[in-house]
């Protein structure tokens, strides 16, 4: 699957990202990015397994959460830095559109990754994924991805089973292009 930059995905419930470009660096490949987020929303706790996140505050005010910590914010022109493996979440905490300019590194799948998540986000017109397709996405991309907020069991069983599933009836077609998850 060839991705033309810049990249641009918006799921349904008023979050927009632009991929900008990705640089090439010795260490690893920095996908830049630029999102608009609408008030009130954003993503749910989530980990990037080989992924820093930053996110410069262009316009608004973003509320951001460390798993375990107390929420924080920061303003325009402040920057929030996620580092890879730790689990955390931001939102839209101010009253107008939120926009931020930052990158991902290494970029990996990310951009797949993403643009697949928010295609089974308006398949459903919620927030909530395509059963089969976040079935398909979460077992692929475990190695560079995770939900945190998604119980225990139903990563455990009701994944795995709908993933199951999901190959039997054929579902998976549409991703016969997808990149290989990167391996930890």
């Amino acid at each position: 699957m060839e991705i033309v930059y810049p990249h641009t995905i918006e799921n349904c419930i008023g979050e927009k990202i632009i991929f900008q470009e990705v640089q090439h660096e010795a260490d690893g490949d920095r996908v830049l990015v630029e999102n608009f987020v609408v008030p009130g929303s954003g993503p749910i706790m989530h980990t990037h397994w080989l992924q820093d996140e930053s996110l410069t505050v262009v316009k608004g005010k973003i509320g951001y959460q460390i798993y375990g910590q107390e929420k924080k914010y920061a303003n325009e022109g402040e920057t929030v830095l996620f580092k890879r493996g730790t689990p955390h979440r931001f939102w839209n905490a101010g009253d107008d559109i939120l926009n931020c300019k930052g990158w991902l590194k290494s970029a990996n799948t990310i951009v797949f990754y993403l643009s697949a998540i928010y295609a089974a986000q308006n398949k459903t017109g919620s927030g909530r994924p395509e059963a089969f397709d976040a079935a398909y996405l979460m077992t692929r991309y475990s190695t560079e991805y995770d939900t945190t907020e998604i119980p225990k069991f139903v990563k455990k069983v009701i994944i795995p089973i709908t993933y199951r599933v999901g190959l039997i009836l054929g579902k998976y077609q549409k991703f016969k292009d997808a990149p290989e998850p990167v391996r930890r």
